[in-house]
């Protein structure tokens, strides 16, 4: 049975808290950061701590509005009050397609790891057959989406633990059958930067794609029974969960590996593994992968049917989008997120090098464009609430406005850089003309809600929840 009803508050401390750590812990740490050591050296470490600290500073400007505001929309729903409605609309679709093409995304990749276990399956079969079996688990309820996530995230937090420890016990000469490779590899393979600072500065803009998910955690504070509490845990915590998963992952890496081995392009976690002697290195090291894998793909659902439920409510998608099961979960927002992640799938089977080509590198630069939304939201947002109601902000953006603005700059020099690097310049022209295509669909769903006065129900869902906040 079908309600237009709102979600429910089923999400616990533990869902949240695992919710925020797991949303920081990607395959890209996994499987990308070879690639950027080899190209920078142990100068991947100051990549890494730049966009680390970006990464704080956007979650703590987005912490601030979502404990006064914690609702399903989170920065759309910001955008669309601070700056005005065609901005909340263009940034909550494009967000929306950013995670609706994540999906199939992560599911290629999940599958190419099965099949190798179970050949016999086709990877097409194994991809319709993950995205379908967490379909199941969003659908049932957000409670079940939170019990799944709290498992995944437990798996990849033991994973990078273990590693870290593991680490420091070689590098401190404690395993017997290992030499300790002290700082050498830091200092005397040529230096910290032995290719200069220029391949450090252009690796940001490929570590700053590790980090998307962390944001999660504030669209999903709309589903716990205190949001505000929740949210504070996530943002007041995140300083060491960057430092400690992905600083300390990084650091450990380039100590205990030479930057320039043909290792590390293939898997420098199972190098180390290897170094340690654990028998099948490889086979571990592809269950982690597809568990940080299948979180991913379990939060893109969850979070592209959030995103679609909010614009629904303020009449930005159809109303159908509305509609909860009597468990609370969004069941047609599920549904026609996955109806276009399984379209992208076909996609990329009969037109890879085209069509699913074009969809993937829309995408490349959204995140981008949703960041530097939420700097300029946080602007408006904090000086307004600082006239009506200073009393609201529980968490409070450090040295503002001076840190957003500096924010703001840097985030706008990754994007121009990557308009000028051959490899990501694509990127940028395709996520420029999705975000044309998106804000030139305003102007037609606006002159139709105008015309037609029933399209108002979703602004009065959304009124409702603003009251019960």
């Amino acid at each position: 049975m079908e309600y237009k009803g709102e979600l429910k508050r089923e999400l616990r401390q533990k869902h949240m808290t695992m919710i925020s750590i797991g949303g920081v812990i990607g395959g890209g740490l996994f499987v990308g950061s070879g690639a950027v050591i080899s190209s920078t050296g142990p100068g991947a470490i100051f990549s890494y701590i730049t966009v680390g600290i970006l990464i704080i500073l956007i979650m703590r400007m987005l912490g601030e509005m979502a404990t006064v505001y914690p609702v399903s929309g989170s920065f759309s729903t910001y955008a669309h009050e601070e700056i005005g409605p065609w901005a909340g609309y263009t940034i909550g679709w494009l967000y929306w397609f950013f995670w609706a093409i994540v999906i199939p995304i992560e599911a290629l990749i999940g599958a190419d790891i099965i099949h190798g276990w179970v050949p016999f399956i086709p990877v097409a079969a194994l991809t319709f057959i993950i995205i379908g079996l967490l379909t199941l688990t969003n659908i049932y309820s957000a409670k079940m989406f939170g019990e799944f996530e709290y498992w995944f995230a437990m798996i990849k937090v033991a994973a990078i633990v273990l590693f870290l420890v593991l680490g420091i016990l070689i590098i401190l000469g404690l395993i017997p059958s290992i030499n300790s490779p002290g700082v050498s590899n830091l200092l005397e393979r040529g230096g910290l930067f032995p290719n200069g600072i220029t391949p450090v500065l252009i690796s940001m803009t490929i570590v700053f794609f590790a980090f998307p998910g962390a944001e999660v955690v504030t669209i999903a504070a709309a589903e716990s029974p205190n949001p505000k509490k929740s949210v504070m845990v996530a943002i007041n915590s995140v300083v060491w969960r960057i430092l400690v998963f992905y600083i300390g992952s990084v650091f450990m890496l380039v100590t205990l590996l030479p930057w320039n081995s043909s290792s590390l392009l293939k898997s420098p976690f199972v190098t180390v593994l290897n170094m340690l002697g654990i028998p099948a290195a490889a086979e571990i090291m592809n269950i982690i992968v597809l568990v940080a894998v299948l979180s991913c793909l379990n939060s893109g659902i969850y979070t592209a049917s959030r995103m679609l439920y909010s614009l629904s409510q303020k009449a930005e998608a159809p109303s159908i989008f509305l509609k909860v099961n009597r468990r609370g979960a969004p069941i047609w927002a599920i549904l026609g997120s996955i109806i276009f992640s399984c379209t992208c799938v076909v996609l990329s089977f009969v037109s890879a090098d085209k069509l699913f080509y074009f969809l993937v590198n829309a995408s490349g630069a959204i995140m981008l464009l949703v960041y530097l939304v939420i700097t300029f939201t946080h602007l408006r947002m904090r000086k307004r609430l600082e006239r009506e109601n200073p009393e609201a902000l529980v968490i409070r953006m450090w040295m503002f406005p001076y840190l957003t603005y500096i924010t703001i700059v840097a985030l706008m020099g990754i994007l121009i850089s990557m308009a000028f690097m051959g490899s990501t310049r694509s990127q940028v022209f395709l996520t420029l003309v999705i975000t044309v295509l998106i804000l030139g669909s305003f102007l037609f769903v606006k002159s139709k809600t105008v015309q037609n006065p029933a399209n108002q129900r979703g602004s009065e869902l959304l009124q409702k929840e603003e009251k019960k906040v």
